[in-house]
């Protein structure tokens, strides 16, 4: 856990303390949201254990995108700017984010990239989380989408070992489904495990190496792109606390 914050653990973070650590992080990524709404972009918060492929999926999303859209990453890492250069040499626009001792990123740390990131002219911004399949499930980020990726040697019960982590996921994608024939792992168990946590999950079975699932994930990373821009995800916030 995240020596910072305590990460929800009251033993570390008194209940109120934790409260008000989220109360202002909730106030960055609604400042967040509407950059991102300004620029008409897609924000897709990747998150995902270390090894997972989150740094291939987002590879394999450029190589799908080409000229359909231009896609731009924050990377977010403890230490290091490995996936950042991984990226730049993809064609997406790239700046690491390192968090040193935090186990995920907060709104803070990505209002801060944004003010040293180029926006203009993309079509989607991933932020890649730092790996781990607990802490940034708690944080908003100001995102339009919450995004898992799950990879088939992680074992089948991974949703239900983390159900935090999936119940915030409009989308999960299985990676590295290239490995499968060599592997004793079955996906009707993975999806199983998911339908336990998710009422309807949707899942991607992709292969970055292959290229397997890459246009269907496109396709609905495209489709969520052009409803988010008809309809702003913070009027949509705004619509909604006005309900409350």
């Amino acid at each position: 856990m995240c020596v910072d914050c305590g990460c929800g653990d009251t033993e570390i973070v008194s209940v109120e303390l934790h409260d008000e650590i989220l109360a202002v992080n909730n106030r960055t990524a609604q400042h967040n949201r509407e950059h991102f709404d300004e620029h008409k972009l897609l924000s897709v918060n990747l998150m995902g254990s270390p090894g997972a492929g989150k740094t291939a999926l987002l590879e394999g999303t450029a190589f799908a995108f080409t000229g359909h859209g231009r896609l731009g990453a924050l990377a977010g890492d403890l230490a290091t700017d490995n996936d950042a250069r991984r990226l730049l040499d993809a064609g997406i626009v790239a700046v690491p984010i390192n968090t040193g001792s935090a186990c995920h990123l907060d709104a803070e740390m990505v209002h801060r990239a944004l003010h040293h990131f180029p926006l203009e002219g993309l079509d989607y911004l991933f932020i890649e989380n730092v790996g781990n399949l607990v802490c940034p499930a708690v944080y908003d980020l100001g995102q339009s989408l919450n995004v898992v990726a799950l990879s088939v040697t992680e074992g089948e019960d991974k949703p239900l070992k983390y159900p935090f982590m999936f119940r915030k996921a409009d989308a999960v994608v299985l990676t590295k489904v290239d490995l499968l024939p060599h592997l004793r792992v079955s996906v009707a168990a993975i999806e199983d495990s998911l339908a336990r946590v998710l009422p309807e999950p949707l899942l991607f079975k992709v292969s970055a190496h292959t290229g397997e699932g890459l246009e269907e994930w496109a396709a609905w990373l495209e489709a969520r792109r052009a409803a988010a821009v008809e309809v702003p995800q913070s009027a949509r916030d705004d619509t909604l606390a006005a309900l409350v």
